[in-house]
């Protein structure tokens, strides 16, 4: 399948197809990062282990500084990451408590 840059875009049809390679590429690499922070969870001992300040801050100051060289709107990265970063954080303290016996 080849790529239409947008410029290139004909109809909405085209923009749509577009967008949806790009949504199923995004999936995939969510899933991949997923699979990542499923493991980090497993080499931790605690609940309290999931939030990495340091880290997070990391990430996003990374994001954001690539979302610069792309052209993309720094804060639109930045709200993105905090999103998922909040919802795998969640998800390692529940598996971090299962895991420790706690509710």
């Amino acid at each position: 399948m080849s790529v239409c840059p947008p410029q290139d875009c004909r109809s909405m049809d085209e923009v749509r197809t577009e967008i949806d390679r790009i949504d199923q590429a995004l999936v995939d690499l969510i899933a991949e990062r997923f699979g990542y922070v499923d493991r980090a969870w497993q080499l931790k001992d605690r609940p309290d282990e999931a939030v990495v300040p340091w880290r997070i801050q990391q990430v996003i100051d990374r994001v954001k500084k690539r979302a610069v060289e792309k052209d993309l709107p720094p804060e639109l990265a930045e709200a993105i990451w905090r999103q998922m970063i909040g919802w795998f954080i969640q998800y390692e303290e529940v598996k971090l408590n299962e895991t420790n016996g706690k509710p």
